[in-house]
């Protein structure tokens, strides 16, 4: 079986994480998209070049998977500029939503112009062929909607066009998949608490445990019951609440009683989690506290998540730890800890590094794609290829 570059693609409600290849390439985009025209207008047009193309992404995707075929878009730091991006609605499915393959394709095409991993033909075209390993909420796959998106990116030629982008602009790439893997997030967090990139064993401790995993997303939360090294797909559990309609009152609350408008979510979870001046922001130039908003609200996510868990794990009881993870644990992390010195004192873990936890599902994925590349490479390509780079 011959196998393309590797991609380990997470697109979170916040932001698509992506590692490519040997880890040598990593994209963190936030996961934001508006329509837009052909010939965005450009100020110094000739010092285009110079600029960072990850702020100035601005593509045309030609899918037979998207709904909105052939359309123009700004994507991430670039989109939340206009007055007409979008982020993924609370309700909606991961698997169903055009924004969910803009942001994996729009991330694969930056690492396929970016990294010299493959040859580029006429026309500014490159046909680059990667091998995927990504993601879908638990609730998602145990709804078997894992299998209609994979299909989606299997067997077709998916193209990116970049169109207004410094360095890349009238570049073309034609991605296409050779193998496309579809993990459950609860259990890619398992795997990745168990193993590092490697793939040798860590916390061994861990292996033969009964443990929880809620993970809390923008648009979702998953609580993950592993025993004897699987999820119990019985007792896992999906709730249709996330951080994003938080996110969301605290913006409209900021704007109603502050006249401020912030571009995105992005631009709260940044009040929220950054280490100087947190729960402050600018008004009129002067530094104001908006940490009454953000707590209230705050809070009232975590009770929820917290009775989440509550009920999980007295359904659960031979649980040991209960592991919060993703970019919602994150920004709840130390209402969820006074909750439960209050509550019922569960054993619970966070990840104090909180890049750590945001990077967590991305750095899974590509733990076990990894893990099924070297099980389906002959041992005599990896031969040829150690003789290659030596």
């Amino acid at each position: 079986m011959t196998l393309g570059r590797v991609a380990a693609v997470d697109v979170g409600n916040d932001a698509v994480k992506a590692n490519f290849g040997k880890m040598e390439q990593s994209y963190y985009i936030p996961n934001v998209i508006a329509r837009d025209m052909e010939d965005r207008p450009v100020i110094g047009i000739e010092d285009l070049d110079e600029k960072d193309p990850i702020d100035n992404l601005h593509i045309r995707i030609h899918s037979p998977a998207l709904e909105e075929n052939n359309a123009v878009y700004r994507v991430g730091n670039l989109a939340t500029k206009t007055d007409n991006s979008t982020e993924l609605d609370p309700g909606s499915s991961k698997s169903e939503e055009d924004q969910t393959l803009v942001m994996l394709f729009t991330s694969i095409a930056l690492d396929a112009v970016s990294s010299h991993s493959f040859h580029q033909g006429k026309n500014d075209v490159i046909d680059a062929n990667y091998t995927l390993g990504t993601g879908l909420p638990l609730r998602e796959v145990k709804e078997g909607k894992d299998v209609g998106y994979r299909s989606q990116l299997l067997g077709s030629v998916h193209q990116v066009e970049f169109l207004v982008t410094p360095q890349y602009q009238g570049k073309k790439v034609n991605i296409k998949f050779d193998e496309v893997k579809v993990y459950p997030e609860g259990f890619a967090a398992y795997v990745n608490l168990i193993m590092d990139n490697n793939l040798n064993v860590i916390n061994k401790e861990l292996i033969d445990q009964q443990i929880l995993i809620q993970d809390i997303g923008g648009l979702s939360t998953d609580i993950a019951v592993i025993k004897n090294r699987n999820v119990d797909d019985d007792k896992a559990q999906g709730f249709p609440i996330g951080v994003a309609e938080s996110l969301e009152q605290i913006r409209d609350e900021i704007r109603t009683r502050h006249g401020v408008e912030l571009d995105s979510r992005r631009d709260v979870v940044d009040i929220i989690t950054r280490k100087n001046d947190r729960h402050h922001i600018m008004v009129k130039g002067s530094r104001t506290n908006v940490h009454d908003i953000t707590d209230r609200i705050l809070l009232e996510l975590a009770k929820k998540e917290y009775r989440n868990l509550r009920n999980v794990w007295q359904k659960n009881s031979q649980s040991e730890i209960c592991y919060f993870v993703g970019g919602g644990s994150a920004v709840l992390k130390d209402y969820l800890k006074a909750l439960n010195n209050k509550l019922d004192g569960f054993n619970i873990d966070f990840f104090e590094d909180e890049q750590e936890s945001i990077w967590m599902m991305a750095n899974a994925y590509y733990k076990l794609i990894m893990d099924f590349v070297n099980k389906n490479t002959p041992a005599e390509a990896e031969e040829t290829a150690a003789a290659d780079e030596s």
